[in-house]
Parts: C-alpha cells; sequence; structure tokens
C-alpha cells in the first residue's frame, strides 16, 4: 500500500475527545494490550497528529503520527499497527517468518507467498483468513512487515504451504515508515523453539519432510510499474544461499574462472561483499547487526552481477568461521547476545584495508618506480590518486543525437541584451575567453 508515494490531504494535532476515541478503538482492536500498554501507545500529554493521506492507488488513509513517528493507521475503519509499534511490542499480533532475501520483493510491493514462509518446529501461529498478522525474518523477532492472512493456518497446512499466504499492506523502509524517523529494526532474539535449525555445513532447513519442500521454495507475487499485477518466482529445492544465487533469481551467469582456484576465487569475493557491505551498506545505528541479517540483507546484494556468493565454496565453509577471521583482523567484533545468536556489535569503518591493485589500476595511479614494488594500497590513497588523475570533460547533447562527449573545461559563456538604434534589441553572447558566438535578434 505504501510501496509508493503517498500525497498528504491534511495534518493537524489530535483533541482530547479524538485521543480518548483512539485509545478505546485500540483497546477493542487488539484485546491482548493492557491499559497501561494502551496508555503509553497513545499517551496523553505528548504530541499526538492526525495525518490524512491518498495513496498511490487512491485509497483514503488515516495515520496517527506520535513523537514524530507513525505508530497506527486506520483503512476502511480498520486499525493497524506500524513497524514502529510492533518494535515496542513485537507480540502484539501473530508473527510469521520469512527469509531475509524476500524483504526488498515485499518492500516493493510484493505479497508473501506461502512457500516463501519458514516453519519453526514449532508449528506456524494459529490464525483465521482475515486475521491482522505481522512478519518477521530468520534470527531476528522484530516484524518488518504488516499483512492480512489470506487463509488460515489449517488451509496453510492442507494447501502443502502453496499460494498467497498474505496480503502486505505496510513494511520496514517503504514510504510510511520513510514518514517517520526511519530508523531500523531492534535486534530481537525468537524463542528457542522457535528458531528454526539451520545447518550450515550442508545449507540445508532441518523440518518435518512433507514441509521441506515448501520451506525451500520462495515464490511471490508482486506489482509491475506498467502492467499491474506480474509474478515473481524464486523456486526450487534450494537452500537459502542456493536460492540466493539462482541464475534466475538474481540474473547471474556462471563464475568467470582464471588461473585462480574456484575457493580462491569465492574467498577473495567473500571478502570484497564483505568490506563493500561495512562500507556501503551497515551504518552505526544498525548495531547489534544478526549475523544472518547482515549476509542475507547485505553481503548477498553486495555480490557483483555476473558472481554468485557460496560460503560452502570458499575455505571457510561457514559464515561463523569467516566472521571470526575477520574478528582476529580486527575489522568487526561479534558476540553472542543470546544462545546460539551471533551479532556484530562493533565495526572499525577506519580500519587500514588494503586494496590489491590489478594492472589496470597499476598503469593509471602508480609512478614508474613504484610499477614493481606496490601491490597495495589504502582506500583513501587509492581514492585520491585516482582523483587526482582525473581530467575534466564535459558533454553536449542534442535531441536526437547521440551525446558529445569533449575533452577540457566547458568554457563559460556569458549572455547579455544590448540595445541598438530604433529601440531594436539584440543578444550578444560570448565565451569569456571574448569570442563572439551569436549575431542578433529583433
Amino acid at each position: 500500500m505504501f510501496a509508493k508515494a503517498f500525497r498528504v490531504k491534511s495534518n493537524t494535532a489530535i483533541k482530547g475527545s479524538d485521543r480518548r476515541k483512539l485509545r478505546a478503538d485500540v483497546a477493542a482492536a487488539f484485546p491482548t494490550f493492557g491499559t497501561d500498554q494502551v496508555s503509553a501507545l497513545v499517551p496523553g500529554k505528548e504530541e499526538l497528529n492526525i495525518v490524512k493521506l491518498y495513496a498511490h492507488r487512491g485509497d483514503v488513509v488515516t495515520v496517527y503520527v506520535c513523537a514524530g513517528n507513525p505508530i497506527l493507521f486506520e483503512l476502511e475503519k480498520n486499525l493497524y499497527p506500524t513497524v514502529y509499534t510492533l518494535w515496542s511490542y513485537p507480540d502484539l499480533l501473530p508473527t510469521f517468518t520469512t527469509w531475509p532475501l524476500v524483504l526488498e520483493k515485499l518492500v516493493g510491493g510484493a505479497d508473501l507467498m506461502l512457500p516463501g514462509l519458514v516453519v519453526p518446529p514449532a508449528g506456524l501461529p494459529q490464525v483465521q483468513k482475515g486475521d491482522l498478522c505481522a512478519i518477521a525474518l530468520v534470527g531476528n523477532r522484530a516484524p518488518v512487515a504488516v499483512g492480512v492472512a489470506a487463509m488460515s493456518t489449517a488451509e496453510m497446512l492442507t494447501s502443502g504451504l502453496k499460494g498467497r499466504g498474505f496480503s502486505v499492506l505496510h513494511t520496514y523502509q517503504d514510504h510510511l515508515w520513510r514518514s517517520g524517523d526511519k530508523s531500523s529494526p531492534p535486534s530481537l532474539a525468537p524463542p528457542a523453539q522457535d528458531t528454526p535449525d539451520v545447518n550450515e555445513e550442508k545449507g540445508s532447513v532441518q523440518a518435518e519432510p512433507a514441509l521441506q519442500g515448501g520451506m525451500k521454495r520462495l515464490t511471490l507475487e508482486g506489482e509491475d510499474k506498467e502492467n499491474g499485477e506480474v509474478q515473481q518466482q524464486l523456486c526450487g529445492e534450494k537452500s537459502l544461499s542456493e536460492a540466493a544465487e539462482d541464475p534466475g533469481v538474481r540474473g547471474l551467469n556462471p563464475e568467470p574462472t582464471d588461473s585462480k582456484t574456484l575457493q580462491e576465487q569465492m574467498d577473495e569475493l567473500l571478502q570484497r561483499c564483505f568490506l563493500h557491505a561495512l562500507k556501503c551498506q551497515v551504518k552505526k545505528a544498525d548495531l547489534p547487526l544478526l549475523t544472518s541479517t547482515f549476509l542475507g540483507s547485505h553481503m548477498f546484494s553486495c555480490c557483483p552481477e555476473g558472481r554468485q556468493l557460496d560460503i560452502k565454496k570458499s575455505s571457510y565453509k561457514k559464515l561463523s568461521k569467516f566472521l571470526r577471521h575477520m574478528q582476529q583482523e580486527q575489522m568487526i567484533q561479534v558476540e553472542e547476545l543470546s544462545r546460539g545468536v551471533e551479532s556484530i556489535v562493533a565495526v572499525d569503518w577506519r580500519h587500514p584495508s588494503l586494496v590489491k591493485l590489478d594492472p589496470i589500476l597499476c598503469d593509471c595511479i602508480l609512478e614508474k618506480n613504484e610499477q614493481h614494488t606496490v601491490v597495495k594500497l589504502p582506500w583513501d590513497s587509492l581514492l585520491t590518486r585516482c582523483l587526482e588523475r582525473l581530467q575534466p570533460a564535459y558533454q553536449v547533447t542534442f535531441p536526437g543525437q547521440e551525446p558529445i562527449v569533449k575533452k577540457g573545461k566547458i568554457c563559460p559563456i556569458d549572455i547579455t541584451l544590448a540595445q541598438r538604434a530604433s529601440n531594436k534589441k539584440v543578444i550578444l553572447k560570448r565565451h569569456s575567453v571574448g569570442r563572439h558566438l551569436g549575431g542578433s535578434v529583433a
């Protein structure tokens, strides 16, 4: 619903009577809420605004904003919590779990299909068709989406976990979330009995045989900007990492081959994705960050086009072993904040990591006396040298023609309006060097 920008109709402060009515509506909509929790969610003295808006499909939505964050939204007289509220009350709704790779599709407007669910050992939560539900990611109990169940739990199991599971209304990173302080989900360890048993050596999810196929298939239905609805499938009997590497999923080609062994290539790619994720995606506010989330939401997305990231093909074999090596290099600090769940708690963004120079970089940035002696450079030195060697250029574009690129600085053009005899006005165009460029017009 909020995958695209919405239009605000009005934004007004809530009245005392409306505040009391909202508390009553919250208590009725969420019976598990106690009186103290309702009062905390809808405080008596803090600033509380009512925002009327139009979603991109034309739906009229009422949003309640407290202290700058949207906490509730109302659609067709139904009240829904936002992810900001669910992060404070993660047990407010029945919570279903999916893989981190699915989040990007949900943010883009896709609904969650049943093959994308992760079935915990304790089984799926019991819901009825139309029930409001929360969606979380593997390894973190903090919800990242709010949706409505398209069928009951019994029907889900009877269908063999096939078909549309949830109509997603709101997600972390959508435009409603962006209207708040844009904070990230907290790291909340899932209950021990709900944590799927992930075998890192084999890359498989252990569950009942009847459910294994359904747990490993990821199928999504999303929106297409031009055609309305288009089905997007991430399917096959694959583990999480294999699904992420499927050429049909990511549009990847087979890995390039060179004189290095496959294991050496994978070690380099693993470290490259690790550094890229820390440099470009992870922020201090994201810490502590679950290691599983770091891999699924950050490292996989940093894999360059045409490459496939597979830890099992590296010399490390396991993510935990690789992260321990990075900790020994003093790049990160990993701690077990809860039993069996590790998180990255600190990152040294000033770590003097070196860039290995290839022949092209050597020719571009090294002096002649450095060609055979310098093989690595720090990032800051590499970027400084590259910028120092850049030369000015400009591009001229004409309608219907290929752009023309020219070297050198573009000379400023002075345009002045002068008056001639008989009140005739002329436009004079000159380069700053003084060369006349144009004639005159009446």
